[in-house]
């Protein structure tokens, strides 16, 4: 099914509820925190949304270190950059496919695959207003899923940054209504702990998962 922008006349049709999705993430990020470590974070935050590149290259030798092999990036998986906000015509140029191009070159994928892209804009969430932050809908509305087949039978999602896990649960969402058969999981360089004051240290790798609850997403840890 490709998920795409669709006019007022044609019946909206969403993807198949992803009821949970395992998700691993290396660093923490604290929004409000007042110390030293807190106020790390949110440089680091600054420098991954940039695209730095040699923190990009040393987070990735560091991922390879806490999640290399079975179960997480084991076996034969494909690499699906998370598109930004706005629609552009190469996926893997983003923030989300330098990554996943570092993750490459460290073996933790045999490829990158443009999957899924973004069909429209959205809100962006840093940005917006909590009552304009784009919902799980509408991410699956501006998604467009690639029909042309998956080149794998494993999928990791990459990104930069997860706060709910709404944009991951619905890529997830969308890929899996095209691919049912297809594993899928999800990975970002930097995780956010908005519900604790402080963060003691940036690197804290953890796998959680991110759960479908009642319309939205709710993410653990």
């Amino acid at each position: 099914m490709m998920i795409s922008h669709v006019e007022d006349s044609v019946e909206l049709r969403v993807p198949a509820v992803v009821e949970s999705l395992e998700f691993a993430a290396l660093y923490v990020y604290s929004p409000a925190g007042v110390t030293q470590a807190s106020r790390r974070s949110r440089l680091l935050r600054a420098l991954v949304k940039r695209g730095y590149a040699p923190l990009i290259e040393r987070a990735a030798m560091r991922v390879a270190a806490s999640f290399a092999g079975p179960p997480f990036f084991g076996g034969s998986c494909v690499l699906v950059p998370v598109p930004g906000c706005q629609p552009v015509l190469d996926v893997e140029r983003g923030v989300a496919g330098r990554i996943a191009h570092e993750l490459v070159r460290r073996r933790l994928g045999t490829m990158i695959w443009p999957g899924i892209r973004r069909a429209r804009e959205v809100h962006k969430s840093g940005t917006a207003r909590p009552g304009d932050r784009p919902t799980i809908l509408d991410h699956c509305t501006t998604f467009e899923v690639d029909e042309a087949g998956c080149p794998g039978e494993s999928v990791v999602l990459v990104d930069d940054v997860v706060t709910k896990g709404r944009t991951l649960l619905a890529a997830a969402m969308c890929l899996k209504s095209a691919y049912p058969g297809v594993s899928i999981r999800a990975f970002a360089l930097l995780r956010t702990m908005g519900r604790v004051a402080e963060v003691r240290r940036l690197r804290d790798p953890c796998r959680g998962l991110i759960r479908w609850r009642a319309g939205d997403a709710c993410r653990q840890p």
